[in-house]
């Protein structure tokens, strides 16, 4: 009996630590209601367009990861390269490329493993901590093009109706500057001339599955890009994974989801307050870009999206602000605890070197994203105009 308690407390806590965010978001929408007693406004609060998308998006992406789709994709990749310098160029423009599509969490859950497997078979575990940062930061910054390539991006894209050809416009100068930032790094750290050979391994692909799971996947980016209403995507993609593999559905980051609905709670709670709105709407106002991208080094950017959407309708520099914010400390990005969970699980004992590395990396990027888009985007919002 004591052991069945005990290993029930242990998966608790283990949940819980594993979702840190959720928990935070969840004692701040408790705490906020304490000021705004829940009343008929609250129906308003939740965003059930975004949250059917991010779902849609997710269970066709777990349903896809089952079926090693990504990964033997990628592997065959790497496979064509024969450098570490060109390997781990390959690893990290494949999670670069995968964030665009498959969302930035899920592009390093898939190819974070591929990486390590890379280098420990090969014996070039001195780049783990270069690679692993280096595909951290693809992740963040490479999802920040399309409207599902990040969470915040999907909340924003569809709370201001944004069209679709000026999100990417405004989008693609950050997303370019990324490319380079990032290929220059591998080109400068990685030595060029060291050989590196991924032997072949048997994996087979169930082509008939793979191609339902695809079409499923363009369904739900159509739903995305409101060319199909959402709630179709909510019938059909559940019932075809419960029929196809049930266990999809179980492996959704359901947390996640329910991290959204906490903080859309939290966010307009915080908007009804008088002192509040006026005290943030003037923090906004002042420079909508600096402040959205320091508020992602200290609650992270998803819950910065939903909670300075609320006071701002400049949503060209927000949006820039919370996927360029989305580098810098560790906690600026689910992405980047899940990429530290990772190495650390992998590489016990070097959790040091990894946040020296980290941070140094990290905060580089984010000084030079951010000059650069201080002096760009006005010129974007003239054109926009």
């Amino acid at each position: 009996m004591d052991q069945a308690k005990e290993s029930a407390g242990d998966k608790i806590k283990a949940f819980l630590k594993k979702n840190v965010v959720m928990v935070i978001a969840f004692i701040a929408a408790a705490v906020s209601a304490i000021f705004v007693p829940v009343d008929k406004e609250y129906l308003h609060y939740i965003d059930y367009k975004t949250l059917t998308c991010l779902f849609c998006v997710l269970a066709v992406v777990c349903a896809l990861r089952r079926i090693n789709f990504f990964y033997m994709l990628a592997r065959k990749v790497v496979q064509m390269f024969k450098t570490a310098q060109a390997s781990i160029l390959a690893l990290v423009y494949i999670t670069f490329i995968g964030s665009m599509l498959i969302a930035n969490d899920m592009a390093l859950l898939t190819f974070l493993p591929l990486g390590f497997f890379v280098l420990t078979t090969t014996h070039k575990e001195k780049y783990m901590a270069f690679t692993f940062i280096m595909q951290n930061i693809a992740a963040n910054l490479g999802g920040m093009l399309t409207p599902f390539g990040n969470p915040q991006n999907l909340y924003l894209y569809t709370k201001f109706s944004i069209p679709t050809k000026e999100f990417i416009l405004i989008m693609t100068p950050p997303f370019l500057l990324s490319v380079v930032l990032f290929s220059v790094c591998c080109l400068i750290f990685v030595k060029r001339d060291e050989p590196l050979h991924l032997e072949d391994e048997t994996l087979k692909l169930p082509i008939a599955r793979a191609l339902i799971y695809l079409a499923l996947f363009a369904l739900a980016i159509v739903i995305v890009f409101r060319g199909v209403p959402y709630w179709i995507g909510l019938i059909v993609i559940p019932a075809a994974l419960l029929i196809l593999d049930p266990k999809a559905l179980k492996m959704v980051d359901y947390p996640l989801l329910l991290t959204f609905v906490f903080f859309f709670i939290f966010s307009n709670n915080m908007s009804r307050i008088d002192v509040i709105r006026e005290f943030m709407s003037g923090l906004m106002q002042k420079n909508t870009l600096l402040f959205s991208t320091l508020s992602c080094q200290i609650i992270s950017n998803v819950p910065s999206a939903i909670l300075l959407s609320q006071f701002t309708s400049n949503y060209p520099a927000l949006l820039v602000g919370v996927n360029i914010g989305g580098v810098g400390t560790l906690i600026a990005s689910l992405a980047s605890l899940i990429t530290f969970r990772e190495y650390t699980k992998l590489n016990p004992g070097k959790t040091r070197e990894y946040i020296a590395q980290f941070s140094a990396f990290n905060f580089s990027f984010l000084i030079i994203l951010l000059l650069f888009m201080h002096f760009l985007l006005p010129l974007l919002q003239k054109l926009l105009d």
